[in-house]
């Protein structure tokens, strides 16, 4: 998006003078006081309260010939003056990477994330991480996954990969599950060639711990054909044997087609539809980028084995929005969170601020995601819109768990997200940010709405010290717990 143009030059003006090192390692402090009129989100008896949070983290990036990697994680110490709750500690971490064991071969991608999601669609919604709100708790992902690739003589090119994913929460209402996805992919050695072959096999394993386990293996041949350098269609057939309705594995055939269509270097289109054993499924993108804008738009369905909110194609918060806005810029994953955290920091932008939000699952499920985004990057000016809905049913019909997708429920989920910066001055920026999210279910008393107004004013206040204050307006709207919340904020941050 806005960060595919004109980055290198707000990158490096970031941090005046510096080079790109193999390892850079920063540490931080950051001290956060909210005065808020309702801590515990209370519809019948709001409380005020000052909310201080004290911040130590670290960034880590790595640049080096085998191991390329990027690690932030903050440990945050709550308190609050009034007593309302008792000081807790919230962790945030977001890392992922890539090790080169053997040269050109053996490799090992790793993943992990903290941090405080929704549990349930209809409880108590919320904007920040300190409010009391027992529908929010500290969610973990870890992820491994090892891998080789090389060539089959001149015959093919290959790939052997295992992924284990394992999630849990501190919630005793929420599954934790454990991942295992084990795939061979098997292709004609020759990219030049304008008829082409590919061949899959994969396993995936699906364990809940207030569920129950699935498992799924499918295989399939497929061909690809380049009409023109601009236009590549690809078909495939094959089957697939699971337990996602039933106790014992069921087969199903599997299909799909698709196209990927480059009209100019600034604008990609890519369609895929295929039939699973639930149904139809397919993946939509496009994107088009001019000098100071890109436009994206995804439209997805598919299935979704993560018990947590970030599922397929789902938006979380500003820095998610910005990240997932760089994908097929050719940029490294370290290159692109790097990016991201220059603009944030360059425009008084909070990575946290939330674009929109989920809900913790406990069983297979099918999402349906869409989509719209657009920035708009000035001299002095940016400005992101993002429309985005989701839907979700549950998949494993034979589990008795509990969640908000029981007993055949379908939740919908609608909203969009305006965020504008302002730059006053080279090293102060104003920002507002405008959001509605609205969830709902399979009855009118399963609905609630969500809205928030958000003004900033940041700066910095010293070489290494920046500086904001803030104006927070929230408005919650459903059947069980309607509420309102007001707060100023204060933030100052210290890098060493």
């Amino acid at each position: 998006m806005l960060l595919l143009s004109g980055t290198a030059a707000w990158a490096q003006d970031a941090v005046p003078g510096a080079t790109t090192q193999a390892v850079s390692i920063s540490t931080r402090v950051t001290v956060n006081e909210t005065v808020t009129d309702n801590v515990a989100l209370s519809g019948a008896a709001a409380k005020s309260d000052q909310i201080t949070e004290i911040s130590p983290g670290i960034h880590v990036n790595v640049n080096g010939a085998r191991l390329k990697t990027y690690l932030d994680y903050a440990l945050t110490h709550v308190n609050y003056a009034q007593g309302t709750s008792a000081s807790r500690n919230q962790n945030a971490l977001n890392t992922f990477g890539t090790f080169e064991a053997i040269d050109n071969w053996a490799f090992l991608d790793f993943s992990g994330n903290i941090s405080q999601q929704t549990i349930s669609a209809f409880g108590t919604q919320s904007t920040n991480n300190t409010a009391i709100n027992a529908n929010r708790t500290e969610v973990e992902n870890f992820k491994l996954s090892p891998y080789v690739k090389g060539r089959l003589g001149d015959a093919a090119n290959y790939e052997a990969r295992v992924s284990r994913s394992v999630t849990s929460s501190d919630s005793s209402t929420a599954s934790n599950s454990a991942t295992t996805d084990s795939v061979i992919k098997v292709s004609n050695a020759s990219a030049y060639r304008s008829l082409g072959w590919t061949a899959d096999l994969s396993r995936q394993q699906a364990n809940y711990s207030t569920g129950r386990a699935t498992e799924a293996n499918t295989y399939s041949l497929g061909l690809t054909y380049e009409v023109t350098p601009l236009v590549k269609l690809s078909a495939n057939a094959g089957q697939e044997s699971n337990n996602y309705t039933s106790l014992d594995k069921q087969n199903y055939s599997t299909s799909s087609v698709g196209i990927n269509w480059f009209p100019s270097e600034r604008t990609t289109l890519s369609a895929l539809t295929g039939k699973r054993s639930f149904g139809n499924t397919h993946n939509v993108s496009f994107e088009h980028r001019s000098s100071r804008t890109v436009w994206r738009f995804s439209d997805s369905k598919d299935v979704s084995t993560t018990p947590n909110q970030n599922g397929v194609g789902v938006i979380g918060n500003l820095y998610d929005l910005f990240y997932s806005q760089l994908e097929g810029s050719g940029l490294s994953a370290a290159e692109r969170a790097q990016r991201v955290n220059a603009l944030l920091q360059s425009y008084g932008l909070s990575a946290n601020t939330p674009v929109v939000g989920g809900f913790l699952t406990s069983a297979i499920s099918v999402q349906r995601s869409q989509n719209l985004s657009l920035a708009l990057l000035g001299v002095r000016d940016t400005i992101t819109f993002l429309l985005t809905r989701t839907e979700n049913n549950r998949l494993d019909t034979i589990t008795s768990v509990v969640d908000n997708l029981s007993n055949g429920a379908t939740v919908v989920q609608n909203g969009f997200s305006v965020n504008y910066s302002h730059r006053l001055t080279p090293d102060y920026s104003l920002g507002m940010s405008l959001s509605r999210q609205n969830t709902s279910g399979s009855t009118a008393a399963e609905e609630t709405t969500l809205k928030s107004f958000n003004v900033n004013l940041s700066g910095k206040v010293g070489r290494r010290t920046a500086a904001s204050l803030g104006l927070r307006r929230v408005v919650s709207d459903n059947a069980t717990n309607p509420y309102t919340e007001n707060a100023v904020t204060g933030n100052l941050n210290v890098q060493f």
